[in-house]
């Protein structure tokens, strides 16, 4: 309805006892035009008749397609529980709250990492310990073989000069030193064949010690690392948008609850959101009969319903090519394209998620002269409207042009100003005598 419709026009008055003068003003009525004429009349013989009326008023005339959607921000920075074992939370931004860089938003409980890096750190320590231990361990054994090797070395030597003789004591002498030669040689060959294996069993020995405590290390700074991911601090200022844990147990039917204290998230949950403020958008779902209307750059005028005092204007820059199915359930489904305009003026008031309804302006004539669709009648086949002249109704056949679900354009035929009725007074008259 316009908003320049009027209250209820009375017709006629309620005085039984003047009849004969009744009738006759009825006469001069019906000259004037039938409608008003038989709204009278009946007003005369018995109760008043009201008629909403509307003014002729001259504005924009705007063909739009009206449609519900969300509030979201263009950027928007999604806060994750990190890569760390049964992560709890014991501290939690109040959700809707403002926040500054580098405040804290999300705490886990650190306790156990703790708790376990303390037990890390004190295996490489162990870990060193028998490093050291068995160096020390080698350097006994090596000093050792050193020794030994020296000795064969020795015996060997000594078994040549005997050998070396033989020349000048009995042919029996000679070749038990010559035997002895070969058992020295022997000797040795085995002194060396043991220092070779206590080499390679302490490098053995060494390497898997190492490897030992290059576990410990990484598992201790990996839990260090743990530790570091304990607290996640606001990126950037904004607003905190606690966001659904889907693991929650939620009432039937109900959406599930935000993130609290105590709860144990998982990792990569979306925890938390900071959105910025500065830069938001409208995302919008078209029907499939008004996707064709759409066309980019066209101007969208924005009610958010938790502002109704204001609107906001934003641009239609996306329409999904592809149509989203949603299913409503007992096998109906519907069909409808995303779409998203990006708002051009804020309000400080103006939050991620709440609903709003968009109109997207597909055509516009501005300073044109209009009345509300429901002034319109036909009248032999042309449009025509009811026009208030004092207390009478005479029917004006007029010329019109585009319509829209609630206004009409007059080209001809109407001023500004007038009034016309937005019932036929006949049909008024007559519901009126039913009741």
């Amino acid at each position: 309805m316009s908003k320049d419709i009027k209250p209820k026009q009375r017709l006629g008055q309620t005085t039984g006892s003047r009849r004969k003068r009744a009738l006759i003003q009825s006469v001069l009525l019906l000259a004037a035009g039938g409608g008003a004429y038989a709204a009278y009349r009946y007003n005369a013989e018995s109760n008043v008749v009201e008629v909403p009326v509307a003014k002729v008023r001259r504005g924009e005339f705007i063909i739009s397609v009206k449609t519900r959607g969300e509030i979201r921000s263009v950027h928007s920075e999604i806060l994750t529980a990190p890569q760390v074992p049964d992560p709890r939370i014991v501290r939690l931004a109040e959700s809707g709250r403002s926040i500054k860089k580098g405040e804290v938003v999300v705490e886990f409980d650190a306790a156990q990492q703790e708790q376990t890096y303390l037990e890390k750190t004190t295996s490489v320590r162990t870990a060193d310990s028998e490093i050291v231990q068995t160096k020390a361990s080698h350097r006994i054994v090596t000093e050792q073989d050193g020794m030994n090797l020296m000795t064969s070395q020795y015996n060997l030597q000594r078994s040549k000069l005997e050998a070396s003789k033989a020349e000048v004591v009995s042919e029996i002498e000679g070749a038990k030193s010559r035997i002895d030669v070969g058992i020295s040689e022997g000797e040795l060959g085995q002194v060396n064949t043991t220092i070779k294996a206590h080499k390679t069993t302490q490098e053995a020995d060494l390497d898997r010690l190492q490897q030992k405590k290059d576990k410990v290390v990484r598992d201790a700074e990996r839990t260090r690392g743990y530790l570091s991911k304990m607290v996640i601090r606001a990126p950037n200022d904004g607003i905190v948008n606690l966001l659904p844990n889907f693991r929650a147990q939620g009432s039937f039917g109900s959406s599930p609850p935000p993130f609290k204290e105590g709860d144990r998230a998982w990792t990569g949950a979306a925890i938390a959101e900071i959105p910025d403020l500065t830069n938001m958008r409208m995302e919008l779902k078209l029907d499939e009969v008004d996707r064709g209307k759409m066309k980019l750059g066209q101007i969208v005028k924005v009610r958010v319903d938790a502002i109704a005092d204001r609107e906001l204007t934003a641009e239609l820059d996306w329409i999904s090519p592809i149509a989203a199915v949603n299913f409503r359930g007992m096998g109906l489904t519907e069909k409808t394209f995303p779409a998203r305009a990006t708002l051009k003026n804020l309000d400080p008031r103006l939050r991620p998620g709440m609903s709003a309804t968009a109109e997207v302006v597909i055509e516009s004539e501005p300073n044109t002269l209009l009345i509300p669709v429901r002034a319109s009648f036909l009248q032999k086949g042309k449009p025509a409207v009811y026009v208030q002249k004092g207390q009478q109704f005479p029917i004006r056949v007029i010329e019109v042009g585009k319509r829209n679900d609630t206004d009409m354009i007059v080209t001809k035929g109407l001023k500004e100003g007038e009034l016309v009725t937005l019932e036929n007074p006949v049909e008024a008259a007559k519901k009126a005598k039913k009741l």
